[in-house]
């Protein structure tokens, strides 16, 4: 396994890659991996021929009252899992590699980062945004992989490489999750033992809500109700929505295409997100709905302690 702290020799790194013609996968991070970033690995060793991960904490993403100086970091531990999972190549770049004396250029993302995580962190989306066309330039995957608890993230990065005929295919992967369904994520490491416990109500209605949905519920408003009731142990809940899974248009009335139902809170000083999707029966799709869904479905089904 490599490690590279530079463009120029990450470039010099993955030009032979590239003229034996082999298949690179990409793996963005902000460091202080955990099972849900092996999850993402193990998905681009499997089917890319060499794994490319970076791991930086971008700046440009987080607000100035945001956790930039003590977000988790653990460089020594990251290359150890980034090792036993198959990585082939770490980038680590410093800020003043990404973002140069004199850098000037963002991208925004448009609509897709209005609402959600992006009605309480703005210029959020826009610092993603940035950060992840850079990095496809850099190392020019043929993949990208990125976790299903981001899921406006997601939604923003495959708008990106539309919009910017960036020609990288975005794969999403199912969220990973503790035994006791808390979705992985660095900042659990914030969490005291007791707001940790207390962060189980998160999943726990989500988990509800998506068990009414599978025995028939249709009604928007009784779905988020029903997530709603067993989210009662958080210090403050920013929103609990419904949005549809490609668009993130707010959804009421019936839910009749694949849609998402959104959280995000703080318990204690600690902002969690997390979601499930709710998917009708493929017979109920069409087909562009189903190429949407298709590719996490399959994910789920193969993904052992996944989410249901």
């Amino acid at each position: 396994m490599l490690t590279c702290r530079t463009i120029k020799s990450l470039t010099q790194c993955l030009k032979g890659y590239r003229a034996a013609g082999l298949r690179v996968g990409f793996v963005p991070t902000m460091g202080f991996l955990h099972e849900g970033h092996r999850a993402l690995i193990q998905e681009s060793v499997a089917h890319c021929d060499i794994t490319v991960v970076s791991i930086f904490v971008n700046p440009a993403q987080f607000g100035p009252t945001e956790d930039l100086d003590r977000y988790p970091r653990a460089l020594e531990r990251d290359h150890e899992l980034c090792r036993t999972a198959g990585v082939s190549l770490i980038f680590v770049p410093d800020a003043s590699e990404i973002y140069p004396p004199g850098f000037q250029i963002y991208v925004e993302p448009g609509p897709v980062a209005e609402p959600l995580c992006g009605a309480f962190r703005p210029g959020h989306f826009r610092g993603v945004a940035t950060v992840v066309t850079k990095l496809f330039h850099i190392v020019q995957p043929d993949v990208a992989f990125f976790g299903q608890k981001d899921f406006q993230q997601c939604a923003v990065i495959r708008q990106l490489v539309r919009d910017l005929n960036l020609g990288v295919e975005i794969v999403t992967v199912p969220t990973v999750r503790e035994p006791d369904g808390l979705a992985l994520s660095s900042r659990n490491s914030y969490l005291s033992s007791a707001d940790r416990e207390r962060a189980r109500c998160l999943s726990q209605g989500l988990f509800a809500a998506q068990a009414a949905f599978q025995e028939g519920e249709r009604d928007s408003q009784r779905l988020v109700e029903t997530a709603r009731a067993q989210i009662t142990e958080v210090d403050q809940l920013q929103y609990l929505e419904l949005r549809d899974a490609g668009t993130l248009a707010a959804i009421t009335g019936l839910v009749e295409r694949p849609a998402a139902l959104c959280v995000a809170a703080y318990v204690g000083t600690t902002r969690l997100i997390d979601n499930v999707l709710l998917t009708p029966p493929p017979t109920a799709l069409a087909d562009h709905e189903l190429e949407l869904v298709s590719h996490v479905i399959n994910r789920q089904a193969t993904a052992g302690a996944e989410e249901p």
